[in-house]
């Protein structure tokens, strides 16, 4: 779709928003959609956004999907994940389900529109000193600590089960491999067909 790249090329998105307690800029997913707006009016693009919510094990994820269609119908469509945590201080359970999804479509969003966070607050809180504080650890700049091959079996497994006693055997199996993008794939899918009761 050529109006994606149009798009990618033209989009600024700044980070508009404060973090005064880790002293720190960042974009929100508000941000983005703000800027995006006049490009997609330029484009001829409309832009859609939903959750969908599902559980693995014990824990609920957010599963964004973005979509980009142009006025021929063509689409691109991105999607990204964030576990909701299970408490968080000051907020109720609704709260916690909108930070998620925020979360969630601003890292879809930037996948979609190749937007760098390599110096958001989510890899690197300089906390206002740039020249001694290190990338804080993220999958990019992490050496998993498992094989491809290793991978590979524990998806397998994975695609192999046949209840949700087992699907939960392999993932509570490989806790290293929870943050893996495929492994995590994997494990959403077979949860569809294996829902928790």
């Amino acid at each position: 779709m050529k109006e994606l790249v149009t798009i990618q090329q033209k989009l600024k998105a700044p980070k508009g928003q404060y973090n005064t307690f880790g002293k720190y800029k960042y974009r929100s997913c508000e941000d983005i959609l703000e800027s995006v707006k006049p490009v997609l009016a330029e484009t001829k693009c409309t832009l859609t956004l939903s959750d969908e919510m599902i559980a693995v094990g014990d824990r609920i994820y957010v599963k964004a999907t973005v979509t980009l269609t142009n006025d021929k119908g063509e689409k691109e469509v991105t999607t990204a994940f964030a576990r909701e945590e299970e408490t968080k201080k000051g907020m109720d359970g609704s709260q916690i389900t909108g930070a998620s999804s925020s979360y969630a479509r601003k890292y879809a969003l930037n996948g979609l529109f190749c937007i760098d966070d390599a110096k958001d607050s989510d890899s690197t809180n300089t906390h206002e000193k740039e020249d001694t504080q290190q990338p804080a650890k993220t999958p990019a700049n992490t050496a998993p600590v498992y094989t491809g091959a290793q991978l590979k079996k524990a998806i397998a497994d994975m695609l192999a089960v046949k209840s949700r006693a087992e699907l939960e055997k392999v993932w509570y199996g490989n806790p290293a491999m929870q943050n893996d993008k495929e492994f995590v794939n994997a494990c959403m899918n077979m949860g569809k067909i294996y829902p928790a009761q």
